[in-house]
């Protein structure tokens, strides 16, 4: 039976979540020039809380959408059916800023595919990561700009990620074999 270890719970994804809209906004002077863009599926809630708290920030909406990678990844091959989920981008993404969002932030894969994904729906000014785990072990020469807690795994090692929209509690577990 695997150990786990809670590492981050509600709370602390919530300070996690409002300190990365603070980079986000110290970043970006241009405000109406930012959208969020979660990767489906954990980085959709992120994306929404992260719109929400900046709209807060900003005093206007955020546009918020979704982005399926499915179908970008290079690793379909060794996928029997890949796991599809709606892309809704309900903005024109040309000339803007798109901070892409993900839950964790692993070998660096998820995120490369999510930047050709983009390309289908426009030419963004610029890309933005933010990610609420980084766990390491790049193999592509992707970091992030924007991180919660960056938590040294091993490969064997997983990252689990409740955020749930529904009202239970959110919380980041470390499972170990």
């Amino acid at each position: 039976m695997p150990e786990s270890t809670v590492i981050l719970n509600d709370a602390a994804i919530q300070r996690a979540v409002v300190r990365i809209a603070h980079e986000i906004a110290e970043r970006n002077e241009v405000s109406q020039d930012v959208a969020m863009v979660g990767v489906q599926r954990g980085g959709v809630p992120l994306a929404e809380r992260l719109s929400r708290v900046l709209a807060g920030i900003w005093g206007h909406p955020v546009p918020a959408g979704k982005l399926d990678v499915s179908m970008h990844r290079d690793d379909l091959d060794r996928r029997i059916a890949p796991d599809v989920h709606p892309t809704v981008i309900p903005f024109d993404i040309t000339g803007k800023t798109v901070v892409l969002v993900d839950d964790v932030l692993f070998n660096g894969r998820t995120v490369r595919a999510a930047m050709d994904a983009l390309n289908d729906f426009g030419r963004p000014k610029s890309i933005q990561l933010a990610v609420l785990v980084d766990r390491g072990h790049r193999e592509l020469p992707i970091k992030a700009d924007f991180v919660g807690k960056n938590v040294p795994t091993s490969h064997t090692e997983t990252i689990r990620v409740v955020l749930d929209e529904a009202g239970r509690t959110d919380e980041v577990v470390l499972e170990k074999p």
